[in-house]
């Protein structure tokens, strides 16, 4: 038998624990618990009265024969008469016994509840501290109701000690958790964000806990807290380890700590303040430059604590997304990760390089280790890295790495995990079709992807590759080729038969004329696949196969003897069987004309939203695709074509006898819907014609026939746009996407397209919080001379956002003459029952309306003198805002939309940039010259504009950028 301790030891439980353990049965050890419990029993029954340690002693057993497994029924108010002891190892006995064996529901609660409320006034702190752990361990409602007044004075007090402190602080925070409608901070609110200055560092590391909680509901009322965090993390950072020797784990001062202040900074935008997002850069400058420095422990707890820190900082960086410095050094420190011998390390770099692909700064430098990912998704043992390596390969995909990119990526397609083979196929899907210029590569693509994964390739993609081919002519008669070539495989994929008998069934004539690909041979090569395919593949090859005798009547006897046999006119399926026999019938009493006429080709399909895009999103789950996976195209102009939701139908395709001309295929995806009276487009247009002059052009909200609404006058209640909005849209001059707006319950993501006067924007609203948006409203209007200035369509939203969820809206904008107000965005819906009004400025700006244009260096001086009247000139000096970093500069003057200009100025240090704006009315000519001075961080800039308007404006927008 084990010694007993010595002091406040428990013989007799001890003795029972040890016969517990000595038992040779589960029959014998319920029998020795039965003896037990009916010991207790007695015990507590008894005339006798028992002293405090007996009931300690018997409501701890009890306790133990709980956990293990038995119920117990009885010992309850025993445990509750221990509370009003005063030695603390009976109190702590009681308070443990109720935090496990007390329903919330039960009738002592009242008495639980005095005997804690006794406790928490008692300012004894152990006997505090005891009372506020059993609160939080119950959690309850009731408890909640009870003292969720009580526990923020304690918090605040003056005369509260560190230890209570801290307890109230987490007991606190997991009521907030459980009813966080009945912990009101309300007077308290400044009282708890200061307790980031207690001198205690367990006390703010508490605290931090309940503020960033307390944050992500009410971002507005702990605002505060943001230049308090900031000084706090300044004083960690710059601190040596002997500094804070109490904290100080491994050599590194508070990692603990440091992780949360960091996190805590992640609720919130940038500080406005310039001290302190100056204070800021500096701590996260420091954060990066010790993660350069040398180790000055070896153990693994060193490494670790240093970075948990580095990986907080550099989503907080992320997070921000407007210091292109840091971003860089970022993404740089990530790349060392990338070869190091720690699998963890190795996976977090990959995560948060995906993130660091979608930012325009730090894109480039993401795109220099291409090789190292590759690397890692052909080396790496563990699945999950070589998960995150295609993902980081997908983010970082753009015009100029998109054929490596997808080769790779098919390459290890053969070899690649069951578990995420579907996802990839997806992946390379959506990139071919996003990034393909040349579509007999993206046919070629999507062909190869079937016959290397073609289980995993799903309806989504082959209904997508048809989609493309039908609707763009120049690919037609390649696709036919190549699928042809496809089909004489020895073994094919049955995916591959069906693009095979869609494909040859519209488009089998354009290579009919080489003998080797002759009618009848195609006919033999897609019959002879026939009898391997399911019911549904089977049913589309018949519609090729009627489709055949439109095109070539040389097989109308083949096809139809084909059609007359009793495998295919009595099939024991239904489809299959009335198929052939309606088929059969068509082709024997229709005329040629008729025939042609039900058997014309398909016309080409509406763009929509890919449904390959959709069906990743679902993949990835609610939530999982932000805002920030849609930005990965925003350094190209390319983004997915628009695809329709629907399939190539197969019956369709046997009676297609619509005749509607759609526009063709489009790689910006910007023609989704065209309006009421809009002229047919060509296929060489990029953009239709959105603002027809049959169109509404009132400034009511009237809807017309595609669901768009006019921009409306502003609502009667809106609230004024918010002192940051001019800030949030000088982001978005030299940029097209990105997150416009963002608080603790609500993302706004941005994605637009502009080609001469129109534009198209995509809005995406993100729920942040697991709650229900209600009476979601958005209204977009144009104040005062803008109404006439720009026109605005939009499409209205869904009422309901669920939690976590994000909904998409649609504008169409078309300028009619220059302007330099923006349109106002006026978001409502209510959260908690509280109505939420914001009103932002969408970044729309004259320069979206740029066409860049080339000039030789005579041209462009040429030009320059011919705009020299004093009006059409507008200069301005004045101190760079940001870092004169070269490739930066180049980055926004091309998101400017103008073109820039190489080997025209005398001064290679000069960038100069010509174009057009484009609008309804005119065209106003645009030369623009900028001069940096790197030695007085300076800059001078200076516009030329046939219109004296243009300059003014160009020259404010562009100031704020450089």
């Amino acid at each position: 038998m084990p010694a007993v301790s010595k002091g406040d030891g428990m013989r007799g439980l001890a003795v029972f624990i040890s016969d517990i353990r000595n038992c040779k049965s589960k029959e014998a050890e319920i029998k020795r618990i039965n003896k037990e419990l009916a010991n207790i029993r007695s015990k507590f029954k008894g005339d006798k009265a028992l002293d405090g340690y007996s009931k300690k002693k018997y409501v701890c057993k009890l306790l133990f024969i709980f956990l293990l497994g038995h119920d117990i029924d009885f010992g309850h108010m025993e445990a509750v008469n221990l509370l009003s002891s005063n030695k603390y190892t009976e109190k702590q006995i009681g308070y443990l016994f109720i935090s496990v064996l007390v329903n919330s529901n039960s009738e002592l609660i009242r008495l639980i509840n005095n005997a804690i409320k006794n406790d928490l006034s008692s300012r004894n702190p152990t006997f505090m501290c005891l009372a506020l752990h059993c609160i939080a361990n119950v959690g309850s409602r009731e408890m909640a109701e009870a003292f969720a007044s009580e526990i923020p004075r304690i918090l605040v007090a003056g005369d509260t000690m560190d230890s209570v402190k801290q307890s109230a602080a987490l007991c606190l925070l997991r009521l907030y958790k459980t009813s966080p409608d009945l912990v009101l901070m309300g007077e308290w609110t400044s009282r708890v964000v200061h307790l980031l200055n207690d001198q205690h560092m367990g006390v703010v590391t508490a605290a931090i806990s309940l503020i960033t909680c307390l944050s992500q509901k009410n971002p507005d009322e702990f605002k505060t807290c943001v230049s308090l965090a900031v000084s706090r993390l300044s004083r960690i950072v710059s601190s040596a380890s002997t500094d804070l020797q109490d904290y100080t784990y491994y050599f590194v001062p508070a990692p603990w700590l440091s992780c949360k202040l960091l996190r805590l900074l992640q609720c919130y935008p940038p500080p406005e303040d310039g001290a302190v997002k100056g204070r800021l850069v500096e701590c996260l400058e420091t954060i990066l430059n010790k993660a350069q420095e040398p180790p000055k422990s070896k153990k693994v707890q060193h490494s670790n604590a240093k970075n948990a820190i580095l990986f907080e900082a550099i989503s907080l960086i992320i997070h921000y997304d407007s210091e292109p410095n840091l971003l860089v050094r970022a993404c740089n420190q990530l790349g060392q990760f990338l070869q190091h011998r720690e699998t963890n390390l190795r996976y977090l770099a990959l995560e948060s390089m995906c993130t660091l692909a979608s930012s325009e700064f730090s894109h480039e430098a993401v795109k220099t280790h291409i090789e190292t990912v590759i690397n890692a998704l052909k080396t790496e043992r563990d699945v999950s890295v070589r998960q995150r390596a295609a993902d980081l390969l997908y983010a970082m995909c753009d015009r100029s790495n998109a054929k490596q990119i997808v080769a790779e990526m098919l390459s290890y397609l053969e070899t690649a995990d069951y578990s995420i083979r579907e996802e990839m196929v997806l992946k390379v899907a959506i990139l071919a079709e996003k990034y393909a210029v040349d579509y007999s590569w993206y046919v070629d693509t999507i062909l190869n992807l079937i016959r290397i994964a073609g289980d995993y390739v799903s309806e989504e993609v082959w209904y997508r590759v048809i989609q493309i081919v039908i609707n763009r002519d120049d690919v037609q008669g390649y696709a036919a080729k190549t699928v042809f070539e496809a089909l004489q495989a020895p073994a094919c994929h049955e995916n591959m038969v069906k693009v095979g008998g869609y494909i040859l069934g519209e488009f089998g004539n354009l290579i009919a004329g080489d003998p080797r690909s002759s009618p009848l041979v195609q006919f033999n090569l897609l019959h002879s696949k026939f009898h391997l395919c399911s019911v549904p593949t089977r049913a589309l090859l018949l519609s090729a196969y009627i489709k055949f005798i439109n095109l070539f009547p040389e097989t109308k006897a083949t096809i139809q003897e084909v059609l007359r046999c009793d495998s295919q006119i009595r099939n024991s399926d239904v489809e299959l069987q009335q198929r052939a026999v309606e088929y059969l019938k068509l082709s024997s009493i229709a005329s040629t004309d008729v025939l042609a006429t039900v058997l014309e080709e398909m016309p080409p399909f509406p763009e929509r939203e890919s449904s390959i895009l959709a069906k990743l999103k679902k993949k990835k789950g609610p939530g999982a695709v932000s805002v920030t996976e849609l930005e990965d195209s925003k350094r190209e102009g390319g983004e997915l074509n628009g695809g329709g939701d629907r399939g190539p139908d197969t019956s369709a395709m046997a009676a297609s006898n619509a005749s509607t001309p759609s526009p063709s295929a489009d790689l910006l995806g910007i023609r989704s819907v065209a309006p009421i009276g809009a002229a047919p487009t060509s296929a060489g247009s990029l953009l239709v014609d959105v603002f027809s002059e049959a169109g509404p052009t009132a400034a009511s909200a009237a809807v017309n026939d595609d669901g768009f609404l006019s921009s409306a006058p502003p609502s009667e209640d809106p609230a004024p746009p918010l002192s940051e909005a001019d800030e949030l849209l000088n982001k978005f001059v030299c940029k097209n996407n990105g997150v416009l707006f963002e608080n603790q319950l609500l993302q706004i993501g941005i994605k637009s397209e502009y080609r001469q006067n129109l534009g198209r924007m995509y809005l995406f609203y993100g729920n942040k919080t697991s709650v229900q948006f209600a009476s979601f409203t958005t209204t977009v209007s144009c104040p005062g001379e803008l109404q006439s200035q720009l026109n605005v369509q939009t499409k209205p939203v869904e009422p309901l956002v669920e939690g976590g969820a994000q909904i998409q809206q649609v504008l169409n904008i078309e300028c009619l003459t220059d302007f330099s107000d923006a349109p106002l965005l006026n978001i409502k819906f209510r959260y908690g029952g509280a109505l939420q009004n914001l009103t932002l400025k969408l970044p729309v700006t004259i320069n979206k309306f740029f066409q860049p244009t080339e000039m030789s260096s005579h041209d462009f001086f040429q030009r320059w003198k011919q705009l020299s009247q004093p009006q059409q000139e507008a200069q301005k000096i004045f101190k760079a805002n940001h870092s004169m970093d070269t490739e930066v500069l180049k980055a926004k003057l091309l998101g400017l939309g103008s073109a820039l200009l190489d080997n025209v100025d005398p001064n290679p240090e000069n960038y100069v940039c010509a174009g057009v704006i484009q609008t309804k009315g005119q065209q106003v000519g645009c030369l623009l010259r900028l001069e940096p001075n790197a030695q007085a961080q300076m800059y001078r800039l200076t516009l030329r504009c046939s219109k004296d308007s243009v300059s003014r404006r160009l020259c404010e927008l562009l100031a704020e950028q450089f």
